[in-house]
C-alpha cells in the first residue's frame, strides 16, 4: 500500500471565467490518481501581484491526501494548467489557471522548478486567508502559526467571494 501525504495547493485564475476555472480545477484535483480532496476553501478575489495591468484574481486553496511524490504531483498540476490553456508569457502574467504546491507534509524541497514550502506564501494574503480557512491552526515552516503570518500582511485587497459554508 502506498504511503499517503497531506499537500496544500493554491489555485488562482484571472482570465476567462476565473471562478469557473477554479471550480473545474477543484474537480480535477479530486480526480487525480492516488489522491483525495480533503478540504477546499471558498473563493477569494485579490488584486494582481507583480504585474498590475491585468484583471483581479480569484484564489482558493485545496487540501489533498495523496500518494503522489512531490514531483509527480507537480507534473499533474502542470497538466491541469495546460488543459486549462495556461501560457507562461512572462513572470506574473495573467493566467487561465495557476496551481502551486504550498506544503507537502513537513517536507522541504529545493529542486529546479519545485520549491516546497512555497517560498512566498507567508507574504501573500490571497494564499494565507483561504489556507487559514481550511487549516486555522497550521504552522508555516520557518514562519510559525498562520495567524501570526496573517497579522503581518495587508489583507484589505482580498475579499471572500462565496459566503462561509458555501463553495
Amino acid at each position: 500500500m502506498p504511503e499517503h501525504h497531506v499537500a496544500y495547493v493554491a489555485l488562482g485564475a484571472n482570465l476567462g471565467d476565473p471562478a469557473t476555472q477554479i471550480e473545474k480545477a477543484f474537480d480535477e484535483l479530486a480526480r487525480l490518481a492516488d489522491t483525495r480532496l480533503l478540504a477546499r476553501s471558498g473563493l477569494y478575489t485579490s488584486k494582481p501581484a507583480g504585474y498590475a495591468e491585468q484583471p483581479d484574481y480569484v484564489n482558493a486553496v485545496a487540501k489533498l491526501d495523496t500518494a503522489l511524490t512531490p514531483r509527480a504531483l507537480l507534473c499533474q498540476l502542470l497538466d491541469i494548467e495546460r488543459h486549462h490553456g495556461r501560457q507562461r508569457a512572462f513572470r506574473n502574467a495573467p493566467r487561465t489557471l495557476d496551481l502551486d504546491i504550498l506544503l507537502y507534509d513537513d517536507l522541504g524541497v529545493d529542486e529546479p522548478g519545485l520549491r516546497i514550502p512555497h517560498p512566498r506564501m507567508h507574504e501573500r494574503a490571497f494564499v494565507l486567508l483561504p489556507l487559514a480557512e481550511i487549516e486555522p491552526k497550521l504552522d508555516l515552516p520557518g514562519h510559525g502559526p498562520i495567524a501570526a503570518a496573517l497579522a503581518g500582511v495587508a489583507c484589505d485587497s482580498v475579499r471572500r467571494l462565496t459566503p462561509r459554508g458555501e463553495h
